[in-house]
C-alpha cells in the first residue's frame, strides 16, 4: 500500500504541474490596434490618428467592461445588415455578462477616404479578432475573428464612429461569409 501512494503522490505532483504549466502557457490577452505600412497614404495624419484613436478607445472599453464607452464608439445611424445600435447594445451586454478579459486585435492594411464634407465615410480595411475569458467555462475563447473586413466611419458630433454598412446592401449576407457587426 505505501509503494501504490508513493506512485500516486508522483503521478498527482506530475499531473498538478502539468496542468500549472499549461496554465502559465496560456497566451494573456493583449489588444491591439496596429497600422501597417502604408496603409493610411491617403490619409492626412490628424485624420488617421483620429480613426486609430476609435479603435484604441474601443480596446480601453472593451477591456475595462465598459458597455457606455463601447456603444459611444457607434454612429446614430448604425446600421449592418439590419442591426442598429440598440442590437449593438444587447450583443455587448450579453458579451460582457459571459466574458471577461476582453482583448481584441485590429490590423489596418487600408484607410481611404470616401465622398467630401457631411458625407465623408473613411474606409478601414482590418483584419482582427476578439476574444474573451468565459467566466462559465474558464477558457480562453475566439469570440470573433474578421479578414479584410471594412470597418466604415463616420464623423459625428466632432468625432469619427462606427458605421456599419454604407449604401444599399442585402438583408441577407451571401453565402460563405459571416457577420462582423462588432465594430
Amino acid at each position: 500500500m505505501g509503494e501504490r501512494c508513493r506512485r500516486w503522490s508522483q503521478w498527482s505532483g506530475f499531473l498538478t504541474g502539468g496542468i500549472l504549466m499549461m496554465v502559465a502557457m496560456l497566451p494573456i490577452a493583449k489588444a491591439e490596434v496596429r497600422l501597417l505600412p502604408n496603409a493610411a497614404a491617403d490619409l492626412d495624419q490628424a485624420t488617421t490618428e483620429s480613426v486609430m484613436n476609435i479603435f484604441r478607445a474601443a480596446d480601453e472599453a472593451i477591456r475595462a467592461g465598459n458597455l457606455e464607452g463601447v456603444m459611444g464608439l457607434y454612429s446614430e445611424q448604425y446600421d449592418y445588415h439590419g442591426l442598429k445600435k440598440s442590437d449593438m447594445r444587447k450583443i455587448w451586454v450579453n458579451l460582457l455578462d459571459e466574458f471577461q478579459d476582453l482583448a481584441d486585435v485590429h490590423h489596418f492594411s487600408r484607410m481611404s477616404k470616401i465622398g467630401s464634407g457631411s458625407k465623408t465615410v473613411i474606409e478601414v480595411t482590418c483584419t482582427g479578432s476578439l476574444t474573451g475569458l468565459s467566466k462559465t467555462g474558464g477558457l480562453r475563447v475566439p469570440i470573433d475573428s474578421w479578414y479584410e473586413e471594412v470597418h466604415y466611419m463616420t464623423r459625428e458630433d466632432g468625432q469619427w464612429r462606427i458605421r456599419g454598412n454604407v449604401g444599399d446592401t442585402p438583408r441577407f449576407m451571401p453565402f460563405g461569409t459571416s457577420p462582423h457587426p462588432l465594430f
